[in-house]
This record gives structure tokens, C-alpha cells and sequence, in this order.
């Protein structure tokens, strides 16, 4: 599967969601359409795509977004901007304060909510999707490990993640990410 065809299943989970359909079930669902072994592509470039943002800048704007972002809640976060789709996931990439641009930002930020963009539940709709159309007779993640095992691996590794700077420093946080600073630190003294 390629980038476009990822991002065409995720623009159509998108639009599928309604006010009792939230994205990630919109998503198992149109994954559900897919093959076993489709899913199992979806869930390579899920992975590709998820790693890709896992850098310290988009950390910083985690952490501001949330009121500070362990590791788990990171993989929550990055999952979170694949669901907003692909102009904001790619937006983000390249410049992580453009967050503070979107709806959901500032609404959570003017409500002091902590939750925007986090989204745990995206990490797993390859899965549930998977246990869908087997019927739960095949587990996913044995059928993860025997697909990925079959890849060439040469493009797995550590990924630079940028330069690491201190999250706590509101100086720092303001120099870095100065719209999403306004917005998460305008309780604190310059």
C-alpha cells in the first residue's frame, strides 16, 4: 500500500463519521472492507507514517497540547494526527506549531481540555479491523509479526528525532513553538 492509498482510507474514515460514529470505528470499519492482507499493508504505512513525526519538536507540542506527554500518551498523540488527516498530519510535520491553528487546538486550549489530538484508539483499528473480517480465528498480531518478518527491514532503524530540548523551560517553549506557547502557557511569567 502506498502513501496515497493509506491517506485515501483514512480521508474516507474521516467522512464517514457522524455524531455517533466516531473516527476510530469509522476507520475498523473501512478497514474491514479490506483483505487480511491489506490490512496488514494499512498497518505497515500506519507505522511508517506514525514513526515519521516521532521527533522532539512534535513531542514539545504534545506535551503543551496535554499538559506534559509520557511515551504512551505520545503514540496516543502521533495517532491522533494521522485522524485528523492528511493536510494537518503533513502541516504538522513541517512546522508542529501550525497546530495551534486548528479548531480543536484552540477550543482545548480555551477550555483548558488536555485531550485534543490525543486519540489511543487509532493505534488499534488495524487490529480490530483484522479480527473483523477473520472472524477472531487468526490473531493479528501473529499475522503482524510473519508479514513484517517477510519485509525487507533495511528501511526499519532509529529515526533522528531532532534536537532534544527542555520541555519544563517556558522560555524554550516559547522560542520553539511560540502560537501553541500563547495558546498552553498564558498562565505563566514571561
Amino acid at each position: 500500500m502506498d502513501t496515497s492509498e493509506f491517506w485515501t482510507i483514512i480521508e474516507a474514515a474521516r467522512s464517514a463519521v457522524g455524531p455517533d460514529r466516531p473516527f476510530d470505528e469509522a476507520l475498523v470499519d473501512e478497514l474491514a472492507t479490506c483483505t487480511q492482507y491489506d490490512i496488514l499493508r494499512y498497518q505497515e504505512r500506519f507505522d511508517e507514517v506514525h514513526d515519521a513525526v516521532y521527533r522532539w519538536d512534535v513531542w514539545a507540542a504534545a506535551y503543551l497540547i496535554g499538559g506534559g506527554c509520557s511515551d504512551d500518551s505520545f503514540m496516543d498523540f502521533r495517532a491522533g494526527l494521522i485522524a485528523l488527516g492528511r493536510d494537518w498530519y503533513e502541516r504538522t510535520a513541517a512546522c508542529p506549531d501550525s497546530l495551534a491553528e486548528h479548531p480543536a487546538v484552540i477550543a482545548a486550549a480555551e477550555a483548558y481540555d488536555d485531550e485534543a489530538v490525543f486519540y489511543e484508539d487509532v493505534n488499534y483499528a488495524a487490529s480490530g479491523a483484522f479480527k473483523r473480517v477473520t472472524g477472531g480465528d487468526e490473531d493479528f498480531y501473529d499475522a503482524w509479526d510473519e508479514y513484517a518478518a517477510s519485509r525487507d527491514g533495511s528501511g526499519q532503524g532509529s529515526e533522528d528525532m531532532g534536537e532534544d530540548f527542555e520541555f519544563d523551560d517556558p522560555d524554550e517553549m516559547r522560542r520553539r513553538l511560540p502560537r501553541l506557547a500563547a495558546l498552553y502557557l498564558r498562565d505563566t511569567a514571561h
